[in-house]
Order: structure tokens, then sequence, then C-alpha cells
């Protein structure tokens, strides 16, 4: 047996493996990443899907939106996550305006990020106006996972990061989308911050699967970011996200700790020096 096939048997999450997921109602663990350590760490780990999320905007430049963060840094923090990863789906966020402006753009741009990082698939937001986008990026072979909901990247339109599909005109405008993508050829479809009803009832009648976040214990998986989940993030703290480490607290006791060590002449020691 080639190595370059050995290479691609331990590839074990595929498009495929989560539709097979979905059907065996086996739930999807998907997680952000942007650099090379913590996508190792997922990967080890066995997470299904890692996300190189536009919320690098956030989480790692400091903007307060998702809106400035470009599409060569997206490229680039991609690469890296990508060169990590043995196992699991690497998903690429579009970022705001890489695929908007038209069907031609679009192809250029995700063709773009596929070509030059080695991802899996690429993420886009928003529902009817990017069904014949997606349709035609799927017909030449770029695998498109949808988002529907709270759309980050439209926060100047809507004002607010509320809740979305609380109304019932929403709501339904929401589930038509979701089918609209479905047809159009998305592989799975996130759904951000609707009800827990509303993320139920569009799982149980999609083929594809969905990954929640916000949306309830129905979806067919689940995303959060991770620097939310580690508790890295101490000024963002919505209801649906579960901490499961105080990362930033031991992570400053452990500067204060290094300082002090310093100060205090105690590092390093005759045993840390040459």
């Amino acid at each position: 047996m080639s190595t370059a096939k050995k290479s691609q048997d331990i590839r074990n999450i595929t498009i495929k493996v989560l539709l097979a997921m979905k059907k065996k109602k086996i739930k999807i663990a998907m997680l952000t990443a942007y650099d090379y350590l913590t996508a190792k760490f997922l990967d080890d780990a066995g997470i299904d899907i890692i996300l190189v999320g536009d919320s690098l905007s956030n989480v790692i430049q400091g903007n307060e939106t998702t809106l400035p963060v470009t599409l060569d840094e997206m490229i680039y923090h991609t690469k890296i996550v990508r060169k990590a990863v043995k196992k699991a789906l690497v998903v690429a966020d579009m970022t705001f305006m890489s695929y908007q402006v038209g069907v031609t753009e679009a192809i250029i741009n995700c063709g773009r990020v596929m070509k030059e990082t080695g991802c899996d698939a690429i993420k886009m937001e928003g529902g009817a106006f990017i069904a014949e986008t997606v349709r035609r990026l799927v017909e030449i072979g770029i695998p498109v996972m949808g988002h529907l909901g709270l759309l980050p990247q439209s926060i100047n339109k809507f004002g607010s990061y509320k809740t979305r599909g609380i109304e019932k005109g929403e709501a339904l405008q929401i589930y038509k989308d979701s089918k609209l993508l479905e047809k159009a050829g998305c592989f799975a479809i996130v759904l951000e911050k609707i009800p827990a009803s509303l993320g139920t009832k569009i799982s149980r009648e999609l083929v594809i699967p969905t990954i929640g976040i916000g949306a309830g214990p129905g979806c067919d998986g689940q995303v959060l970011v991770s620097h939310d989940m580690l508790g890295m993030v101490e000024e963002f703290q919505p209801r649906f996200v579960r901490k499961y480490m105080s990362l930033a607290k031991d992570m400053k006791q452990a500067f204060r700790e290094y300082i002090l060590d310093i100060r205090n002449k105690k590092f390093p020691t005759k045993e840390e020096s040459y």
C-alpha cells in the first residue's frame, strides 16, 4: 500500500460520514480553531469538524464584529490549522463580502480558499439569496456548509445579536431557507441562536445534518467557539456557552507566578541553567 493511500485512510471524517452519523442518530461535535496547536489538540481528542471561523476577528484580532477579518487572513489561519489535522473535517468560513457580490466572485474566492488552504469545505451565511451560489459551488466540486438564524455578518442589518426566529414570519423564513439550502446542495447547516423548537423541526425534516449553536438539543450536532468553552473570553457569556474550563483565570495566575519568580530571583534555578 502506498504512503498516499495510507494517508487517505486515516482521514475518517468526511461528508459521507457526517450524513451517516445523522442517519444513525450519532451527534456531531464541532469546535473552532485558528492555530496549529489548538487544531492538533482538537484532532487528537477526536473532534468531528474543525471550523476556522470568522470569529477569529473577535477572539484573535480583538474586533467587535466579524466584519473586519479579510480573506487573506482567513486563508493564513486555515493553512495553519490544516497542517495539524489528520482526521477531522476542516471547514473555513468565507468572510464578509467575499461571496455576496455575485456568483462569479464567490466561485473565485471559494476556489482560492480551497486551493490555497487544503480545507475540506467552506461555510457561508444566508438563505435564499445565496442558494444559486451554493448550487454552482457544489456543482464544480466545492462543498458548502450553510448558516442560518443569527447571522453575525449581518449585524449592521439587524442591529443586535438577539435570538432570531422568535416571530412567526421570521421562523417560517428560516425554515424555508433551510429547505432551499439543502436543495441547493449544502452538506450541513449551522443553526445559530434560534428557538429550540425551530431547531428541532428543521433538524427532523432535513436529510442533511444541522449543527446548533444556541439552537437547542434537537440539532444533529453542536458547535462552540473554543475560546468560549475554555473560559478564555471573560466578557462574552451567552446562555448557550458551557464553560469546560476557566482558562483565563488559570493563565493569568500562571503569568503572575512567573513574574513573581523572576522578581524574587527564583527563576531560573541552577538546574534550569546551562
